[in-house]
């Protein structure tokens, strides 16, 4: 569990840590509620710092932006989040104003309280408890690059069951991990709906990936990356992302290097039941992905995609946000992350 802790275990923040100030922004809600338990822990391992620690609740992910947006506006040094990844992207966004840019100097720490740590693996930050308290003592840190993504954001909220209301507004929003369109964002819906707390994070998203794939219907985009411009058949997902990880066991082994401004883009069109199991095999195993008539990878610094007919949803780091027309770039300024 990551709120395993040991207390009698002594930890000695370093000589810059104890001269720093932290925010800290927890989410209650993750892991069933199971967050909440250990907010006493929490408060009680924070005694060691100086000056004393803020503690931030949330009562909605939005919460969670609006605090570290605030936080970054007060000029904390380390801004934390605790929780799982919904918690950690709002979080991260409250550091960039919508164009990509840095709204202070402030570094980002995460002691992670959620069910799937795609974040932290791809990043290196500790999921246990005391590895994670050790890693914000030491204050280590990486510049991480991040995209943004443009989109049709809905008028209201997007209900449980789907439903929106007609119309929308552009938005833009920035992602650390993987940005899917098609069918990821009923996957994570599917995924968020209750299902992983009953059989766990791998077994529930493939139970609810399976699922998914029975109903869904692929779409024609037209999509433009980098200056080339072209229409996509039968497009099932399109995974637009920065690390290998991109959700519960999904992986996408790429050629990106640290720092050189670029995205994979995995498509996967043209899907038939034949098919179904050698995708699956690909995407859990991690396997080099081939070119082929159902799999493609490429690699782009800028990516469009628009649709001519139907909703075609767009989702990030774990989360359905809205739908295409959507535009990806890389973020103008870097991320300064607490890692391990």
């Amino acid at each position: 569990m990551p709120f395993k802790s040991d207390p009698a275990r002594k930890r000695v923040p370093s000589r810059a840590a104890k001269q720093m100030r932290y925010s800290f922004i927890v989410n209650p809600g993750s892991r069933g509620g199971r967050n909440l338990v250990a907010l006493d822990r929490l408060k009680s391992t924070l005694n060691g710092f100086s000056p004393p620690a803020t503690v931030n609740i949330t009562k909605t992910l939005d919460d969670a932006f609006s605090l570290s947006r605030q936080a970054n506006m007060e000029k904390y040094d380390v801004i934390v989040a605790v929780g799982g990844d919904g918690t950690i992207n709002r979080v991260l966004n409250g550091f960039f104003d919508e164009n990509g840019r840095r709204i202070s100097n402030a570094k980002m720490g995460v002691v992670y309280g959620g069910t799937s740590p795609d974040f932290c693996k791809s990043y290196g930050i500790p999921i246990q408890y005391d590895a994670a308290f050790e890693a914000l003592y030491r204050g280590r840190s990486r510049q991480i690059q991040l995209g943004t993504v443009a989109f049709t954001a809905d008028t209201e909220s997007p209900s449980t069951d789907g439903s929106r209301t007609i119309g929308g507004v552009a938005r833009t929003k920035l992602f650390a991990c993987c940005a899917n369109i098609g069918l990821g964002a009923s996957l994570a819906r599917q995924a968020n709906s209750g299902i992983r707390k009953k059989v766990g994070d791998f077994l529930g998203t493939l139970l609810s990936l399976i699922k998914v794939l029975k109903s869904y219907h692929p779409c024609d985009l037209t999509v433009r990356i980098d200056d080339e411009q072209k229409t996509i058949s039968n497009v099932f997902n399109i995974s637009v992302g920065k690390t290998r990880f991109i959700a519960s066991g999904i992986k996408v082994q790429n050629e990106l290097a640290e720092g050189d401004g670029k995205f994979y883009v995995l498509v996967v069109n043209n899907l038939k039941l034949r098919n179904v199991p050698r995708c699956l095999w690909t995407i859990y195993s991690g396997r080099r992905i081939a070119d082929n008539d159902v799999m493609s990878l490429l690699y782009c610094s800028r990516f469009e995609a628009q649709a001519s007919t139907g909703d075609v949803e767009v989702e990030f780091d774990g989360d359905p946000v809205g739908f295409v027309p959507c535009k990806i770039e890389m973020a103008h300024d870097p991320l300064d992350l607490i890692v391990g």
